[in-house]
């Protein structure tokens, strides 16, 4: 916005000397208060008063606010060199033997920002505290894994194997549950999904406090996140939601170094200016650590404020280019007038240059870290300063190549060295060798009392909870018998599985509903008044419906998830109930219901992740098939979500056409992930046609499990015969044709129901690598070779891919 001139600079002074007594003698608050009610009367008399939601570009945190760090800093120093020196070192010497890559730059800008946390903030998980939730930024875990090995969490052989994971003897290139489930809690390199994930694990730490199922104050969601990364739409999606929800529980920490993959952020702008409005808009807290300390004084001097005039005026792309130069670079062109050049007139061109930015000075970091951690009713985010690739020099600091930079040449590696008083002599240099501290030094006991009285490492990923008991298949004995004549949906029949689970006095408190504004569509508006609706405040209003029996009632200890129209925010919340067993100690049984089409191809990253994750829980894919809603058409025909469901190795998924299918299938994924703790989850899909319903043929549910059963024997006719092969709505006109061919072409068929032919295909992928590595063993046969020995007949495959494909 163009600067308003100065008509009257009399009268200009003469506010401003008032505004100066007020701050004196009352404090910021009250001046706050005096300007918030001067806007508000210039607005109700008329005046256009245009909004902005951003603040001057300096610290939010103003010197004399400022919490004092507490630690030995020289000890914290050392400990965050040699933190550094190992980070760059695996990448270096992985990349000397072989192109695995990795990233040197994220985390040298970043290293300031998780050493005061690990040192200083986040609870690990402890008889006293259930753990903070820690968002590692993916292109960081490089700096997590040279903590880990500086406190022997980790050995020398596993950082040589970065990014090689095989035998078990190396360590992920990015954080990843799967592959190191004692360590890593959450996927994050998926830019994006880490920040949408994070809101929505603070959001259900509320959702089970609320609910009494365990007691989640004090507990605290950290995600660490780029500039960059904030570009993807999942990064910023919910940042509504958070502050909706009051979600004070939540911190956001961007690292804004100013650069991406390619170059600038905002080369053309000022992404932290960018962001803080962003946030500020949405009602967050907003904590900005641009400046670190060496520029507290010059601003002191700065009496005009030409020196946040010219702050202001750079934009990032400038300032990436002042980093990547000199100090003597910096005096020409960023102090750039006479009076900003008198203003360091007693500076050295080395004291310029060590003019350090906000996001690399402990001080300031810890102080925003306080704040955050103590502020209440609001979500915050600290938007911290930094410089891509911060010590590589020449190698690659602030440069738009750094983010590729794999390798540094000897010269590159002694300067790094020496800039972080790394004791690594010129001899070994060119090995790059890792440091480590000895037993009993001052700065390897600093790193474990910090720990410990932290409440233990972190990260670090709990495996399992107590098992739940699973009620017998008896339990659930009104779908297994036939419904006759009366015509029912598999969607209606898993409502109903559904409402007996919650009456279950071991499970009922543990099941998740979740729905995006679909509860009618799948005849769950039931759950909105005997289950409630969850909402952090309640029900503030009447509800339109309140004369009818299924109101909508929204409840605090709501049960029901109702995340509107929002998959991604309804998967987030899966995905943590999902994962509570790990993240809170206790598991909950979440059922995500959804249109099949708008399912996993709308959210297939996020499903992705649940794999990785090791998420337990299920997925259902209603109205799935041919739908016959009125009017939906093609748009809901869903003939590829299974092929979808088959890319992710530990989603089982099923296509059943009856409700006992649908009861066994259910039951038996309960068995697996809450009493077996297998880390599974399963994709169900249900169908909108009404049909009646027949009992469960004897010995049928081992078959329903492993993906397919005799569902009718043609028997002993003589004749020619066919197996015939079914799935999902497709079934019923299996059936059908097997009638045709009996009675008008005098061809007998057995009928066969594949609940799952992704099952059946593994079980065969499976069984064709067990006989190709053992081929001295008996061959082994296939679950479906061993359904089919000795039936005559071609087999004929149909299912709700194959027929709408």
């Amino acid at each position: 916005m163009d600067r308003i001139p100065d008509i009257d600079p009399q009268e200009t002074r003469e506010w401003l000397d008032a505004l100066d007594g007020v701050l004196e003698a009352e404090g910021p608050d009250r001046a706050h208060f005096l300007i918030e009610q001067l806007i508000d009367k210039a607005r109700r008399s008329g005046a256009y008063l245009p909004f902005s939601a951003n603040t001057a570009y300096i610290n939010t945190i103003p010197v004399d606010k400022q919490v004092r760090i507490p630690g030995d800093q020289s000890i914290e120093h050392r400990i965050r060199s040699f933190t550094r020196w190992n980070a760059m070192a695996m990448v270096v010497r992985a990349n000397k033997h072989s192109n695995v890559g990795g990233h040197i730059a994220s985390y040298a800008s970043a290293a300031t920002l998780y050493d005061v946390g690990f040192n200083h903030f986040w609870h690990g998980m402890s008889d006293k505290h259930a753990g903070d939730l820690v968002f590692v930024q993916g292109h960081s875990s490089t700096g997590v894994y040279s903590r880990a090995f500086l406190l022997g969490r980790i050995d020398e052989t596993q950082l040589d194997n970065f990014r090689q994971e095989v035998d078990g003897r190396g360590i992920s290139s990015y954080p990843h549950p799967w592959l190191m489930p004692d360590f890593w809690q959450f996927p994050t390199v998926s830019m994006g999904l880490g920040p949408l994930m994070a809101i929505y694990q603070a959001r259900f730490m509320k959702y089970l406090r609320d609910r009494g199922l365990a007691d989640t104050d004090g507990r605290k969601v950290w995600c660490f996140c780029g500039d960059g990364e904030m570009d993807e739409p999942e990064s910023m999606g919910a940042i509504g939601m958070a502050s909706r929800e009051s979600l004070d529980n939540l911190i956001f920490v961007v690292n804004c170094n100013l650069q991406r993959l390619d170059g600038p952020v905002r080369g053309n702008g000022k992404i932290i200016q960018e962001l803080e409005s962003d946030f500020r808009g949405a009602g967050w807290n907003v904590i900005k650590v641009i400046w670190g300390t060496h520029w507290d004084a010059l601003l002191a001097r700065d009496r005009k404020g030409i020196l946040m005039r010219r702050m202001m005026e750079c934009v990032d792309g400038e300032y990436q280019t002042f980093k990547s130069r000199d100090g003597a670079y910096v005096r020409e062109y960023f102090f750039n007038t006479p009076e900003l050049k008198a203003l360091v007139a007693d500076y050295s061109d080395n004291d310029i240059w060590n003019l350090n930015r906000g996001g690399h000075d402990p001080h300031k970091v810890y102080a925003a870290y306080h704040a955050a951690a103590n502020h209440t009713g609001q979500p915050t985010v600290i938007l911290a300063k930094t410089i891509k690739g911060y010590g590589m020099g020449v190698a690659g600091e602030a440069q738009n190549i750094t983010h590729q930079q794999k390798k540094m040449n000897l010269d590159a590696v002694r300067r790094f060295r020496d800039r972080f008083g790394i004791p690594v002599p010129d001899d070994k240099l060119e090995d790059v060798p890792y440091v480590k501290f000895d037993e009993g030094s001052a700065e390897l006991e600093y790193m474990r009392a910090r720990r410990m009285e932290l409440g233990g490492y972190l990260p670090a990923r709990r495996r399992n909870a107590d098992a739940l008991t699973v009620p017998p298949l008896t339990a659930f004995e009104r779908f297994l018998k036939s419904t006759d004549e009366r015509e029912i949906s598999t969607t209606m029949a898993f409502v109903q599985i559904l409402q007996t689970l919650l009456r279950d006095k071991n499970l009922g408190r543990h099941i998740v509903p979740i729905v995006p504004d679909e509860s009618r569509t799948f005849g769950m508006e039931g759950m909105f008044r005997q289950l409630g609706i969850y909402s952090a405040i309640g029900q503030l209003y009447k509800p339109q419906d309140a004369d009818q029996l299924m109101y909508y009632r929204e409840d605090k200890s709501g049960q029901v998830l109702q995340e509107g129209i929002n998959e991604a925010g309804a998967m987030s919340s899966w995905i943590s109930a999902a994962t509570s067993y790990s993240s809170s100690n206790l598991p909950m049984i979440p059922f995500y219901i959804y249109y099949s089409m708008f399912g996993l191809q709308r959210v297939g990253d996020l499903a992705w992740l649940a794999g990785d994750m090791r998420a337990r829980g299920f997925l259902l894919g209603g109205t799935a098939g041919r739908t016959t809603l009125n009017g939906e058409g093609l748009q809901h025909e869903d003939g590829h979500s299974h092929v979808l469901a088959s890319t992710i190795p530990n989603c089982v998924s099923y296509d059943p056409t009856f409700a006992y299918e649908v009861v066994v299938i259910i039951r038996d994924g309960l068995r697996r992930m809450l009493q077996d703790q297998e880390d599974v989850y399963y994709y169900i899909t249900l169908m909108n046609e009404n049909y009646p319903h027949p009992a469960m043929p004897a010995g049928a549910e081992d078959g329903i499990v492993k993906g397919m059963y005799l569902l009718k024997d043609a028997g002993k006719a003589k004749g020619a015969r066919v197996q015939l092969f079914g799935s999902g709505t497709i079934l019923r006109e299996v059936i059908a044709a097997a009638e045709l061919l009996r009675d008008d072409f005098k061809i007998n068929a057995d009928i066969w129901s594949v609940t799952s032919f992704n099952e059946l295909r593994r079980d065969g992928m499976s069984t064709d690598r067990w006989n190709l590595l053992h081929p001295t063993k008996p061959r082994k046969a296939s679950y479906l070779e061993r359904c089919l020995e000795g039936r005559a007949g071609p087999a004929i495959t149909w299912n709700s891919i194959n027929w709408l494909g």
